[in-house]
């Protein structure tokens, strides 16, 4: 099935709600419903998202964390803060640790307007796990409506040490007008549209992805294009069953079969199929701006990337299996830029492709 140049046409490939684009992200700075630390960066206005950026101090943390409904994360942290660690003119964050980072963003909403993050492209494809924790949150990563206060991230690298300052971008919000969709759509019948994994690979050399080599060199999240792919990572090409056993604990780049194509009019996200038919994680970082893959922004049509971790036992992965479904919401209007058109998107027109970092 091929995606390119295919968008929702019926409700049932839609969940309700209302993204805001960019130039309505614009206007809640004017309004101070999001405040900055610092100005605002260059790009970190996305076509329907904002980066958000680490502050100056880092701490070391015993445990990852929810404050709960009665508690703020700058009380919780007290207790489980090992040490301090200053940004300002960076520091390398090490696999299997857990940081905190206050951002350098935070929010008065309005009531009626909630926030959803998700970590970056670049940074789910060097297998970072980060979330966004807001004061007396219940859940990671949602921001409830009329929320007022700091935000903070979540940090533990995975796979490879990186190197961060204040200022580096590892998360993105996006802000949505009404209810936020309930429970888990993706396992509905009808709702979205199915991604497969391919493992055939190349027809001529049979490549199918990456794994991340272990006990490498240091990734510093701000440079792109400065690291040899093969210090980092080895190639996996298809065999002749088209199928790939996952090891517990190992970091894959693979790739959909299908090419995806988001039309200006609306944003799209990537969540699980159903989180009962494998012990396998797949992408990290699952939001898609107006225009990605559309022919009209240059797109024509391009791939889903696929951030692939087995949790605790070995799982055969086979050629063509469904790992997720992509579901569209419309924007309250059409942003003034959409993805890939000259405003420097690292991924438009992507086949199988690592982050913005290796050359």
């Amino acid at each position: 099935m091929a995606l390119a140049d295919q968008h929702p046409t019926s409700d049932s490939e839609l969940v309700e709600g209302h993204i805001l684009p960019c130039q309505a992200i614009e206007a809640l700075i004017v309004d101070k419903a999001i405040s900055l630390a610092r100005p605002a960066a260059d790009g970190q206005i996305q076509p329907a998202s904002l980066d958000l950026r680490l502050g100056e101090k880092a701490y070391r943390i015993r445990a990852s964390f929810l404050p709960g409904p009665r508690t703020s994360v700058s009380d919780k942290l007290q207790s489980l803060a090992l040490h301090e660690i200053d940004l300002k003119d960076g520091a390398v964050l090490e696999v299997g640790c857990v940081y905190l980072v206050p951002l350098l963003e935070s929010l008065d909403l309005p009531g009626g307007l909630s926030a959803a993050c998700n970590p970056k492209s670049s940074t789910g494809r060097l297998d970072v796990f980060t979330r966004v924790i807001a004061d007396k949150a219940q859940a990671f990563d949602q921001v409830d409506a009329g929320y007022a206060g700091p935000l903070y991230a979540e940090i533990c690298p995975q796979t490879f040490p990186v190197l961060v300052r204040t200022g580096s971008r590892l998360s993105q919000v996006r802000f949505r007008e009404g209810s936020a969709p309930q429970g888990s759509p993706a396992t509905e019948a009808g709702a979205g549209i199915d991604l497969s994994v391919d493992l055939a690979g190349d027809p001529d050399s049979g490549f199918i992805g990456y794994r991340a080599k272990r006990h490498t060199g240091v990734v510093d999240v701000d440079a792109p294009g400065a690291y040899d792919i093969a210090e980092f990572w080895e190639p996996i090409h298809a065999g002749a069953q088209t199928r790939l056993i996952l090891d517990p604990d190992q970091f894959y780049i693979l790739a959909s079969k299908e090419a995806v194509a988001v039309p200006p009019t609306h944003a799209a996200e990537m969540v699980p199929f159903n989180p009962l038919v494998g012990e396998f994680r797949v992408h990290y970082a699952g939001f898609f701006d107006p225009g990605f893959g559309y022919s009209g922004a240059g797109g024509e049509g391009s791939k889903a990337v696929l951030e692939v971790r087995s949790h605790k036992v070995p799982f055969i992965l086979e050629d063509g299996q469904i790992i997720g479904r992509l579901i569209y919401e419309p924007l309250t209007e059409a942003p003034a830029q959409v993805y890939g058109q000259d405003i420097g998107s690292h991924y438009q027109a992507q086949g199988l492709k690592l982050s913005k970092h290796f050359k």
